[in-house]
């Protein structure tokens, strides 16, 4: 019996520089009782991957000829030779059209807003991907929503499945906790960290004993904000992150677009952060018990931070309460995965 992933082309199956498409598989994998069973397939030029049941598509690039098409080919002509049980797709559901009649078991994962993806964006083409699938995952009931707008009802069925992104339930001591504000994510406009900038600086000043740091990078927009209780540290591991979201108080998730689902939002409820989102896509599904600034303003930020600190109670109480009842383990989530691949297989 063989399943096979496939990955969007360029997404690094890699510690080194791994997305939360990455992070979500390398985590429920380990845990699927398919496990031996398991191929990914992806593209990546780092050499370290980070499961050994992993086959690099690699290929000559053509002039002229796209890049996805000749990945989704090499795919096709290992499928050929030795076919799978199912092929799971994740976040292109313009894999499909090449893929479907050389394997017609296959289950599409949505990550993002499918009314903003190539071959999912009208109502015709949803439907054509709906004929075409077994099972539809989206990572979020908002995620849900969108794919399903316009669509005549019937089409609302069970094939249609919500399952989030997962974690492991961080072991902590909310004693250890120091004064520190975190954010993680890319440093742009879309993220919010332009607002949170200028926000967390305001909250620094007034708060000499309190810390931020802030973890991700953006090669494509420059905002610069220094303070000396501030420390940016660019991109790092993910294991690296997992120990500053234990020690940190509060983590802030100020987004401007609407996440699909929010995996910043899910690790900092995992390791019993005071949780700080907006009201967009996803986030509170991520976070459910979150504290939520409907109105995303510098002002908003800073007095949604400042609330926190100025009431230690309330910050605690925020804190145990959001670790409580955080359920999005990856134990959890595997199994729900497994339960429809059993039907499938």
């Amino acid at each position: 019996m063989k399943i096979s992933i496939l990955l969007p082309y360029k997404e690094n199956f890699t510690p080194n520089y791994a997305g939360a498409v990455s992070l979500f598989l390398n985590d429920t994998i380990k845990l699927s009782k398919y496990k031996k069973n398991i191929e990914v397939y992806g593209n990546t030029s780092f050499k370290n991957k980070l499961l050994p049941n992993y086959t690099n598509l690699n290929f000559s690039k053509i002039f002229f000829r796209s890049s996805s098409k000749e990945y989704v080919k090499k795919f096709l002509d290992i499928e050929k030779i030795k076919k799978s049980n199912l092929i799971e797709i994740h976040n292109r559901p313009d894999y499909i059209n090449s893929i479907y009649g050389v394997n017609n078991n296959i289950v599409l994962y949505f990550h993002n807003n499918p009314l903003e993806m190539k071959s999912s964006k009208t109502v015709k083409e949803r439907i054509d991907i709906f004929n075409k699938t077994k099972k539809i995952i989206f990572n979020s009931n908002w995620t849900l929503r969108k794919f399903t707008k316009g669509l005549n009802k019937k089409y609302n069925t069970d094939k249609l499945q919500v399952i989030n992104q997962s974690t492991s339930k961080k072991i902590i001591n909310f004693k250890n906790k120091k004064k520190i504000i975190l954010f993680v994510g890319r440093l742009n406009a879309s993220k919010g960290y332009d607002l949170f900038g200028k926000a967390i600086i305001n909250v620094l000043n007034n708060n000499p004993d309190w810390k931020a740091i802030v973890i991700g990078d953006e090669p494509r927009e420059n905002h610069v904000f220094e303070h000396k209780n501030m420390k940016i540290l660019g991109f790092q591991k993910y294991n690296v992150v997992t120990k500053w979201f234990i020690k940190s108080d509060i983590s802030v998730v100020c987004s401007r677009w609407d996440e699909p689902f929010g995996r910043t939002a899910l690790e900092a409820s995992s390791a019993g952060c005071a949780v700080i989102i907006t009201d967009k896509g996803g986030l509170s599904e991520a976070s459910p018990k979150a504290m939520i600034i409907k109105s995303l303003t510098v002002k908003n930020i800073e007095n949604s931070i400042e609330k926190l600190i100025k009431n230690e109670s309330l910050k605690k109480s925020l804190q145990k309460r959001i670790y409580k009842h955080f359920y999005l383990t990856n134990n959890y989530i595997s199994k729900k995965i497994d339960r429809y691949r059993d039907k499938l297989i």
